[in-house]
């Protein structure tokens, strides 16, 4: 008997190794309109928001008027080099084998419904979902609504549905979902900031995280 239904990931970070090209990105960003590089750190920080989230919070002296701007730059940045993007190492045999044993698989992330659609047929990943949400499709992380929205697509409840991601924005709107939720410390955000939201366990590995869906999903 399986605890769980639905198992919903985030992308950046979690499936695909692109936390690196997102902060990388943001600071060029930066530099090309002449604002102030927020550090590696703060940059970090706003993976897995929607994009006008994640700039208002990494360059919070950006003028609202400035937001297309400084999203075509970033867009234009991070483009250039995703062909380069990678899975982590174990992500394809996971979701096979979750997709095997019969449970629902869903992505909730921050980017768009363009750019997630451009990584799964980059990956040939869509098969194996059965649902996704994206940024500009919901509101962004941590509000619940793709999480609420994934469930109700999905006929799954809070109790039997699972989050997992690679930040705090991940972890809280799966509390804010009353959702459980696994932490990935390979990906964005530190370990102590994941614990600190309490999820049921948080993994260091995807092989990790394959062998705790095998035992306890």
């Amino acid at each position: 008997m399986s605890n769980f239904d639905l198992i919903v990931f985030d992308w950046d970070g979690t499936l695909m190794d692109s936390a690196t090209a997102i902060v990388e990105a943001i600071q060029a960003s930066c530099r090309d309109l002449g604002l102030p590089v927020p550090s590696t750190a703060r940059a970090r920080h706003v993976i897995g928001l929607g994009l006008a989230e994640a700039l208002q919070h990494a360059v919070p002296d950006l003028p609202e008027h400035a937001y297309p701007r400084m999203s075509e730059r970033y867009r234009h940045h991070y483009l250039a080099g995703d062909h380069t993007l990678r899975l982590f190492t174990g992500v394809e045999a996971m979701l096979a084998d979750l997709r095997a044993r019969g449970f629902a698989i869903a992505v909730a992330t921050g980017k768009s419904r363009a750019g997630l659609a451009r990584a799964m047929a980059h990956f040939d990943l869509g098969a194996f979902f059965h649902a996704t949400r994206t940024a500009d499709q919901c509101r962004s992380k941590p509000h619940p609504q793709m999480l609420e929205e994934l469930m109700e697509e999905l006929g799954s409840t809070p109790e039997r549905t699972l989050m997992i991601g690679d930040t705090t924005h991940d972890l809280q709107m799966a509390k804010n979902a009353g959702v459980p939720g696994i932490g990935v410390s390979y990906g964005a955000h530190p370990e102590q900031e994941l614990r600190a939201l309490s999820p049921l366990a948080c993994m260091p590995t995807v092989a990790a995280l394959a062998e705790w869906l095998r035992q306890n999903a």
